[in-house]
């Protein structure tokens, strides 16, 4: 399937100053792309561009398979800014069909358009409010609203959660969601991570203007976890528990290979989870089904009574930070 948005080489300089660098992006059809990356890194000045609002210096844009110009962008892509601007003195149903008249929408079809928008982002109760009595979330769900106008496959959303609380932060996730559902494309920045992880399909991490990872989230979070950490917690005697694990643990020169038994995990560390006592966080080379099954029955059979026994992945967070750090 054509991918929804394409990049080859997209490049964007200042002067002599490189805001983005060689950047190469395919996002499928269908999906929740998460963009991340520091302040400065290139996020916005790409949203600008995939939205036909800055020029690129060099490279491509392909947008549903159709080559992007500067000014072209407009029938395709719905963009979001971080700062959406709204006009005060409008009402809702006011400002949705000032802009729906921008694409030369007819009275009936604005009409049918502003009541089915008002709809979907749950704002039909405050139709005949005026747009600065909205509180910050009801701001945001109408400037999302603006962006879906005239109904584009593709979403562009610049940091679209900055400044909601938790509660406008759900909202707007389970929006996405339905957005999803509706078989549109949508590609977001953001800074709480968390949250692109429960909704996000695919994820790329920007950093100076590059591309550093870029694919599926587990599959970004497997290639970028050193290893795999278990935390296994049991009911009673974690020093026992914690002795056991300590005579699998491989030094560097391998001592240890020939005494331990076949089919279990290469333990490196392991230390007592400081928020709980009765739990060991395992640090371990990749470890699949049949070396985690080994390894639960080994302690079972040398009597440590385990009452949890998982792998603990990496968050966003964390990965994030790692791959950023200067």
């Amino acid at each position: 399937m054509t991918p929804a948005i394409e990049t080859v080489g997209l490049t964007r300089r200042y002067g002599r100053m490189v805001a983005l660098d060689n950047l190469n992006l395919s996002v499928a059809q269908g999906s929740i792309y998460g963009f991340i990356g520091p302040n400065g890194a290139g996020k916005t000045t790409t949203l600008r561009m995939l939205a036909g609002l800055l020029e690129p210096s060099s490279g491509e844009i392909r947008v549903m398979g159709q080559p992007q110009r500067l000014g072209t962008a407009q029938r395709l892509i719905g963009y979001m800014p971080d700062v959406s601007g709204v006009y005060d003195d409008l009402r809702v149903w006011e400002y949705l069909d000032f802009f729906a008249r921008c694409y030369g929408m007819g009275s009936a079809q604005r009409r049918r358009s502003v009541s089915d928008l008002l709809d979907l982002v749950d704002l039909t109760d405050k139709r005949d409010s005026f747009v600065q009595s909205l509180s910050r979330g009801m701001q945001q769900r109408l400037s999302l609203a603006h962006a879906l106008v005239h109904n584009p496959p593709v979403l562009l959303l610049d940091e679209p959660a900055s400044g909601l609380d938790p509660r406008a932060r759900v909202e707007l996730r389970e929006l996405l969601r339905t957005l999803r559902d509706m078989g549109k494309t949508v590609l977001l920045s953001s800074h709480i991570l968390s949250e692109l992880a429960e909704i996000c399909t695919e994820i790329g991490i920007i950093e100076s203007g590059r591309m550093v990872v870029n694919g599926p989230v587990d599959v970004v979070r497997q290639q970028l976890q050193n290893g795999a950490k278990l935390r296994i917690r049991v009911i009673r005697n974690v020093a026992d528990a914690e002795h056991v694990l300590r005579e699998l643990i491989v030094g560097d020169d391998g001592k240890r290979m020939s005494e331990r038994p076949r089919g279990l995990p290469t333990i490196r560390s392991l230390q007592i989870d400081p928020t709980d006592p009765w739990a060991i966080l395992v640090e371990a080379e990749d470890v699949d089904e049949d070396q985690a099954a080994t390894l639960l029955a080994y302690l079972i059979s040398k009597n440590i009574a385990v009452s949890e026994f998982r792998t603990q992945a990496e968050n966003l967070e964390e990965l994030f930070l790692r791959l950023t750090t200067a």
